[in-house]
C-alpha cells in the first residue's frame, strides 16, 4: 500500500508546472495586467491568439471566463478566484470548457505570486495537478508564449 502512495505522489509531482519570470515593470502594473480586462486582452494567450474576456470578477469567489481565438478555432476557459491579495497573489481554478461552459478537461489550480525585485517584478506561476505530462507541457508552452507577449505589452505601457 505504501509503495503505491509513493508512486502516486511522484507521478503527481511530475504533473505540476512552475514557471518563474522577471518582468521589467513595477509589481502594481504587472498585477493590474493580470486583473484588469483592458490589459489582459493585450497579452493573455499564446502568440497568434486573441482573447476576449467574457467575465472578470476579480475577488474571492468571483468568476472569470475567457474565449481565446487561435489558428485552430476557439478555446474557452473559466474558473473561480479563491484568493486575491493585491498586488501580491492570485489563486484561481482553471478549466477548459466548451462554448456552453461545460468542462472538457479536469480543472487545475493556479497560484500566481508577484514579488518586488529591484524595481522589477518576479512572477511565479504554479499550476497543478495536470491530468498528464502532455497537458502540463502544453500549458508550459502556452504560458511561456503568453509571458513573452506580457513582457512586450508591459514595455509599451510604462
Amino acid at each position: 500500500m505504501a509503495e503505491n502512495s509513493v508512486a502516486e505522489s511522484a507521478g503527481s509531482a511530475e504533473r505540476i508546472l512552475v514557471i518563474e519570470r522577471i518582468f521589467n515593470a513595477p509589481r502594481a502594473l504587472v498585477f493590474k495586467a493580470w486583473t484588469e480586462p483592458e490589459h489582459m486582452v493585450r497579452w493573455f494567450g499564446p502568440r497568434g491568439f486573441t482573447s476576449t474576456i467574457i467575465t472578470s470578477d476579480v475577488r474571492r469567489d468571483g468568476a472569470y471566463r475567457v474565449r481565446m481565438r487561435g489558428p485552430d478555432g476557439d478555446h474557452w476557459l473559466q474558473g473561480v478566484y479563491s484568493e486575491v491579495v493585491e498586488p501580491q497573489s492570485l489563486v484561481f481554478t482553471y478549466a477548459w470548457t466548451d462554448s456552453a461552459g461545460i468542462p472538457t478537461r479536469p480543472e487545475t489550480l493556479v497560484r500566481v505570486t508577484f514579488e518586488e525585485h529591484g524595481g522589477k517584478t518576479r512572477l511565479t506561476l504554479h499550476q497543478a495537478i495536470f491530468e498528464s505530462l502532455t497537458a502540463r507541457d502544453a500549458h508550459q508552452e502556452g504560458w511561456s508564449s503568453s509571458f513573452e507577449r506580457l513582457a512586450e505589452y508591459l514595455a509599451t505601457v510604462q
